[in-house]
């Protein structure tokens, strides 16, 4: 995720588009509709050809395009929004979790203390990687011979480290450990866990319907396609750049669309969950009153401007 300083510097922010990989596909897509309506002003010229289009059907095709392109906005940042309303709600009930943990737990129980730091922590970063492209174990925090074996058999990490978490929690509670309103204090935050969990599973595995997202595309790329028919008569080679600039408007905003409805990834503008997950890890590791671990480093998966 780009971080920045809103309201701060107008033309660094513009400068920076040119480093998006989304802004990257909008040009190309602009640079291919100059190309087409090049050929299209000049076959115009050179036949002397005549369009009887009226302005009037760009005007009503725009109107649909408009809400078809608000639908879709909407509908994206509405994902990548409860994507960081989760992860928030992540950080709050991780962080609970620690403090319950924290209080509870006997004092001289140091062992139990960094089971659960770690595993609390390995939950967040395994979840990061869940919703990409699978879990690395070599990230995960401390594991055991018997505990790396048992994962890598595992099809759903996450949730094989969340039963671990639950698990050590039972296994306390029987040795007294732990009290009944102990465990009543600690299972809706470890619930919370798994519903998160669930939530941006289902962010990621339900993407926008496939007849949607094809038939914007289709729609922009027809609609600027016969715009050179309509604008030639009145603008004449003047036609390409202003294609040009209403084809960079609308693909734009497809695009921004496309990148921000899958908010898990590693483009510039996704959530930064990698980031998220270290912050929990040095938050729960500090609760429970444990050094933070000297391997599962901190990467910079996202680029800061300030």
């Amino acid at each position: 995720m780009i971080y920045y300083e809103p309201n701060k510097n107008w033309f660094r922010d513009i400068r920076h588009l040119t480093t998006s990989w989304t802004i990257r596909k909008v040009l190309t897509g602009v640079l291919s509709m100059g190309i087409l309506s090049t050929i299209i002003c000049f076959a115009f010229y050179f036949f002397k050809l005549e369009s009887n289009i009226s302005w009037g059907v760009f005007s009503l095709l725009g109107i649909v395009l408009s809400i078809l392109l608000v639908f879709r906005t909407n509908t994206a940042y509405e994902r990548w929004w409860e994507g960081r309303n989760q992860w928030g709600s992540l950080v709050n009930n991780t962080r609970s979790l620690a403090m319950v943990l924290h209080a509870a737990l006997p004092k001289d129980d140091k062992e139990s203390r960094m089971f659960l730091a770690r595993h609390i922590s390995n939950f967040c970063i395994a979840l990061k990687d869940h919703l990409r492209a699978g879990v690395n174990v070599k990230e995960l925090i401390d594991l055991t011979d018997e505990e790396l074996s048992e994962l890598q058999k595992a099809d759903h990490k996450p949730n094989r480290i969340a039963f671990w978490i639950y698990e050590r929690v039972q296994h306390i509670y029987g040795q007294d450990g732990l009290s009944h309103a102990d465990i009543l204090n600690i299972k809706p935050h470890h619930q919370a866990m798994i519903d998160i969990l669930g939530a941006c599973e289902r962010i990621k595995k339900t993407p926008i319907p496939f007849s949607y997202a094809v038939y914007i595309k289709v729609y922009i790329t027809l609609y600027g396609l016969i715009l050179p028919f309509g604008l030639f008569a009145d603008f004449g080679f003047y036609t390409i750049p202003l294609t040009m600039f209403i084809f960079f408007a609308m693909i734009g905003v497809e695009l921004m669309a496309q990148e921000i409805e899958e908010p898990f990834g590693l483009d510039c503008n996704d959530l930064p969950t990698g980031d998220i997950a270290q912050t929990i890890r040095k938050n729960v590791f500090e609760l429970l009153e444990n050094e933070h671990p000297k391997h599962g480093v901190e990467r910079k998966l996202y680029s800061k401007v300030f």
